[in-house]
């Protein structure tokens, strides 16, 4: 009897000597909607976790929720998030980071893929974002995409816009872009599309009235963006688009950002964070580099001659 309580002394000393186990951080990714740049965003937030130890089914408890382009179902998911209290909440587009933003003022909300988090009212400035909010800007330079035009079609004189009014990154886009258009001679007319649904209609709104169709990324108007390809085909009209990966669904060309590593640039703040890292000591981030995608397929089928001075330039050209 002696030797079991010996034995179960023994025992005990050991459990309570030996080191505690890595405790299981929990993080919710919430995305306004499914389409290849937003998810290539996401993959890269669980890859840079993975890279800094943090690895789901291990020490990770990983959550993930899509609002189908859906806000109120956003803001759903978002009261769901709060209610499960993870250790990080990663927002994927404005609309979902504000629904996490107006449910919560603790939580670590890390947002990806926000082009403007001051207009859209999560942080109160890029350098010094205060209370629980921090991510990444997809901020586009407007100024070289108007001259990505200008370079495909040196005598276009009006460029059609298409854009979902609701979306607050996109009417900031859309001004932006029309005043570096403006600076440029060039007209934007825009084009409006409240849901998924509208694109192909306000896509073929647009022909006959303008030399070229731009894209800015609007969540919206990309998760139905072959529509978009399908009027710019069949009426021979250029579509250029701000989103690298929607190259490769037919835009004539893009100059923008991978989103895997506007991703990865995301996970590092969220790993900081998981680590004992304050969002409001976390400047927001901004991705400086563009790259130049093409597509020398559907380029004849819009009525495009890529000049010999952008296939030089670009990282990738789909053929």
């Amino acid at each position: 009897m002696k030797a079991l309580r010996f034995a179960a002394g023994v025992a005990l000393a050991g459990l309570l000597a030996a080191p505690a186990l890595a405790q299981t951080k929990s993080v919710a990714i919430t995305q306004i909607v499914e389409h290849p740049a937003l998810d290539a965003a996401r993959k890269g937030v669980q890859d840079e976790l993975a890279a800094a130890g943090f690895t789901e089914g291990q020490n990770l408890k990983w959550s993930f929720e899509s609002a189908q382009g859906n806000p109120a179902t956003a803001a759903q998911i978002a009261k769901k998030f709060v209610g499960d209290r993870p250790d990080v909440i990663v927002a994927i587009a404005t609309p979902s980071a504000q629904a996490v933003a107006a449910n919560t003022k603790d939580i670590p909300l890390v947002f990806s893929a926000v082009t403007d988090p001051v207009g859209a009212k999560l942080v109160a400035s890029l350098d010094k974002p205060g209370g629980n909010v921090t991510g990444t800007s997809d901020l586009l330079p407007m100024d070289q995409h108007v001259g990505l035009i200008r370079q495909l079609l040196p005598n276009a004189k009006r460029v059609g816009i298409l854009f979902n009014p609701g979306e607050a990154n996109s009417v900031t886009s859309v001004k932006q872009f029309t005043d570096a258009a403006k600076a440029q001679g060039i007209t934007v007319v825009e084009g409006a599309a409240s849901k998924s649904g509208d694109v192909l209609a306000a896509a073929r709104s647009l022909v006959g009235k303008v030399d070229a169709i731009y894209v800015p990324t609007d969540n919206t108007v990309v998760s139905a963006f072959e529509a978009v390809v399908k009027v710019g085909t069949d009426a021979k009209l250029p579509v250029v688009a701000g989103d690298t990966d929607s190259v490769k669904r037919g835009a004539v060309a893009a100059l923008g950002f991978d989103y895997y590593d506007v991703g990865r640039q995301t996970g590092k703040m969220v790993a900081a964070i998981l680590k004992g890292g304050k969002p409001a000591d976390i400047p927001v981030e901004t991705v400086k580099k563009a790259d130049l995608y093409l597509n020398a397929k559907t380029a004849p089928a819009m009525g495009v001659t890529l000049p010999d001075a952008l296939l030089q330039q670009a990282k990738e050209v789909v053929k």
